[in-house]
């Protein structure tokens, strides 16, 4: 018997091999969101994963949906991230959101015909979210106004919705942080410049300026005391999806690199007949299948307490093992890893993003280090020798 999130995940590999693969280059050229593709993204049942179903979503668990992203990530690992946010914003405002905001919002957005980004970082603050400048007045009639800046907004300009993070006073620390659904269409909403990524080019990335931007209180995702506590778990759902995305991107790059091995001739021999050449990509192989337990471990354990841990761990290790797997992959096509054809350069590029974005590399060691000390705190001092410091 055929599970949702066996239907689902055919249709993620479909859409990849029908509609990512091929048209990933030209999507780069244009560098416009290929808005087509993530409307087909959407009736596939692609942009709804953990909302339910009377809502329009496809009512999966955390630990299944997050699964769709490997998938995706075989074709790109861009478009594989901005469809995960998407997902995580729906799931936060088909879950928390006001029956207002779900009546207008919800069946737009498990569909994909809207689209939803998370803003938290501002340009001045990433992993220190506390340090946040934007402010949110909240007024008489209820309604908030909301002045600030965020940066590094996927989908920024092309996105219909943006879940923002903001504080509502000037005193330090978080329980006056709040998130609200700001409309693109807003008064007073506005983007700069587009970051300039050559190797994920159609992915708008940019800050997001707020002046005086009035949003209605039926907007509000979370209420003011937890907004925090809700873009960690964001964050933490977000790490994992990550990691998801990565071993698609090892296995597209180890795919390339044996093909090639297997077909090119060198000292009479193919070079997957080499001793060296296969160890290098016996180690990848073996990086994948780590990966893939990794992230599907912390998936099931998101939402438990345990959850934060397992995602620091996933995103500190999976997203390095990328960026070894394309570099590696890369250096068994010699000089033929450097032409774009062969789209190595681009799954370089992209792994080393995929390592610094939603809490880099030494953030998920900084979570992981502190466990370690709270561990220490718990286990029984060690006996001392005897004999041992007598003089």
């Amino acid at each position: 018997m055929t599970t949702d999130i066996d239907r689902i995940l055919t249709a993620a590999r479909s859409h990849c091999q029908d509609d990512i693969q091929p048209n990933i280059d030209a999507w780069n050229t244009a560098g416009v969101w290929p808005r087509a593709s993530s409307d087909k993204a959407g009736s596939m049942g692609l942009t709804g994963l953990y909302a339910p179903k009377e809502l329009g979503g496809q009512g999966l668990p955390l630990s299944e949906g997050i699964r769709v992203y490997e998938e995706l990530g075989k074709g790109d690992g861009a478009y594989a991230f901005a469809l995960s946010m998407h997902n995580i914003c729906t799931f936060a405002g088909c879950g928390y959101g006001t029956e207002a905001f779900k009546e207008k919002w919800a069946r737009d957005l498990t569909s994909g015909r809207k689209l939803a980004n998370f803003a938290l970082t501002e340009p001045q603050s990433g992993s220190d979210a506390t340090n946040m400048y934007s402010r949110a007045v909240i007024n008489d009639d209820g309604t908030w106004t909301i002045n600030g800046a965020k940066a590094w907004v996927s989908l920024a300009g092309e996105a219909d919705v943006y879940f923002t993070v903001v504080k509502t006073t000037d005193q330090p620390g978080h329980k006056d942080m709040a998130m609200i659904a700001i409309p693109a269409d807003a008064k007073g909403l506005s983007f700069g410049p587009r970051y300039d990524t050559p190797s994920y080019n159609f992915l708008p990335l940019g800050e997001m300026y707020m002046k005086d931007v009035v949003v209605s209180e039926d907007n509000i995702i979370l209420p003011v005391g937890q907004g925090l506590q809700g873009s960690l778990m964001a964050i933490d759902i977000a790490r994992v999806s990550i990691a998801s995305g990565c071993c698609g991107l090892m296995e597209s790059a180890l795919d390339t690199a044996l093909a090639y091995a297997r077909d090119r001739k060198m000292f009479g021999k193919t070079n997957l007949d080499l001793d060296g050449i296969l160890w290098m990509l016996g180690d990848v192989a073996t990086d994948l299948e780590v990966s893939r337990l990794m992230y599907r471990k912390a998936a099931a354990a998101l939402g438990t307490d345990e959850g934060p841990l397992m995602a620091a761990h996933a995103k500190r290790f999976v997203p390095d093992a990328a960026v070894k797997a394309a570099n590696t992959c890369t250096q068994v096509l010699g000089g033929m890893g450097l032409l774009q054809s062969y789209g190595m350069d681009r799954l370089s590029r992209l792994s080393q993003m995929l390592r610094i974005v939603d809490g880099t590399t030494e953030i998920s060691r900084v979570v992981i280090g502190r466990a370690l000390q709270k561990r220490a705190k718990s286990l029984p001092a060690l006996p001392i020798p005897k004999g041992f410091g007598e003089s």
